[in-house]
């Protein structure tokens, strides 16, 4: 039956290109994670008024987390051809995809994370400060544990946008559902495989955000 309803349709291929999609998007949402706490909690403390003020390196931090996540997602794949090539070997292949990913999605949740900071109460921080708290003591006792719920708020919505930035590097061949979709579905007229690599697409996306959602409540002591 359900080879009538979707003749065109490998299942095995299909499992290959979900594995691959799962593939880039839990290894970008790692380095995306890690990545953009480093850079938003620069962002925050060299800002004015906080520990590390320093306007010179703020600037240049926040000049680059703007520049990258305003670049569409597309372009800055081509952008990063010979970066990718030298680093990785081959722009084919899911490995290829990773270095795209994660330099257009790490500025995004930077500035997410920038956010989530600011919303702490500052009389939190000034307390820590006025009982002798060292730097390292305020970032992992202070600012990550108050700002958390606003840090898996915003890496789910990171994580939904990889996943979509996936699919558009599997246009070029980075492999992945979007490959498969491409290639397979669109190229070749087989409408049922697009249908399936889209429909699975968005049970991922589903199953992300439900995720996210639990650990934000369970995480939010408001």
């Amino acid at each position: 039956m359900i080879e009538e309803l979707l003749p065109n349709v490998d299942w095995e291929e299909m499992i290959e290109a979900t594995y691959e999609t799962l593939y880039m998007t839990g290894i970008s949402i790692v380095a995306t994670f890690i990545l953009g706490i480093v850079l938003g909690l620069v962002l925050f403390l060299t800002s004015k008024g906080n520990i590390w003020e320093n306007r010179p390196v703020n600037v240049v931090i926040s000049a680059f987390v703007n520049i990258f996540r305003s670049i569409p997602f597309i372009i800055l794949i081509v952008l990063l051809i010979p970066f990718t090539r030298a680093v990785m070997g081959s722009m084919i292949g899911e490995n290829a995809a990773l270095p795209a990913l994660i330099i257009g999605a790490a500025p995004f949740y930077a500035r997410m994370v920038e956010i989530g900071l600011r919303e702490i109460d500052k009389g939190v921080i000034e307390a820590s400060r006025s009982m002798g708290a060292t730097i390292n003591t305020i970032i992992w006792k202070v600012l990550i544990p108050e700002s958390l719920p606003a840090l898996i708020s915003g890496i789910t919505v990171t994580a939904i946008a990889l996943v979509g930035y996936t699919a558009m590097a599997g246009v070029i061949g980075a492999g992945g559902l979007g490959n498969l979709a491409y290639l397979d579905g669109y190229q070749r007229g087989q409408n049922d495989v697009t249908l399936i690599a889209t429909i699975i697409i968005l049970l991922i996306v589903f199953i992300i955000q439900i995720i996210g959602d639990f650990f934000t409540t369970k995480l939010d002591k408001r």
